[in-house]
């Protein structure tokens, strides 16, 4: 009996543990909707997220339409709670508590994407890597939000205490929930 349930139980690590460090590439997707009506009319978008493997970086692509011309600060944050529009997201993921930087900065956040810009049609396009975004493991994105905000994320760099938190990126203006894509 103690045999069969510490068979069962390296069964466990083992495919759990293969499964968080698979050398398979993951993707995942975040449908972005609008948070509030101050936006610029309906934020609409697609996010997609893939990691080669584990050890590998994650590519980040956006694409939305209906934002303001200009730049605005995108953030993975800590929870997909979408239920309250984008304020019941949380602060952005920090699972290293570190403070807020840009996304070449070695001290960031891993939830730190820097800014999307807008042209003056309303239309969105980043495409980014991130060493501090991952796709399984003890430190997945899978179910936490990501938020497109109002105004542009001053990369830690402005002299207040808002800054090395958060940017001072303003409102949460769309958001979606970080979920596996489907392999089709």
């Amino acid at each position: 009996m103690f045999f069969s349930k510490l068979t069962t139980a390296f069964a466990a690590i083992i495919f759990f543990g293969a499964t968080m460090t698979s050398a398979e590439p993951v993707e995942a997707v975040a449908y972005m909707t609008s948070a509030n009506t101050e936006a610029n009319g309906s934020i609409l978008g697609t996010i997609k997220l893939t990691q080669d493997d584990y050890h590998s970086p994650t590519r980040v692509i956006v694409d939305v339409e209906g934002l303001t011309e200009g730049n605005h600060g995108i953030h993975i944050h800590t929870f997909g709670d979408i239920s309250n529009g984008c304020e019941n997201t949380g602060p952005h993921f920090n699972p290293f508590n570190r403070t807020h930087g840009d996304l070449k900065a070695k001290n960031r956040h891993a939830g730190d994407l820097g800014n999307l810009w807008a042209d003056k049609d309303g239309h969105g396009h980043l495409d980014v890597t991130s060493d501090l975004v991952f796709l399984s493991g003890k430190f997945s994105t899978i179910g936490r939000a990501i938020v497109i905000h109002a105004d542009e994320d001053d990369l830690g760099l402005g002299n207040n205490s808002n800054s090395t938190l958060t940017g001072n990126s303003g409102k949460r203006w769309a958001c979606g929930v970080i979920g596996f894509a489907n392999p089709v």
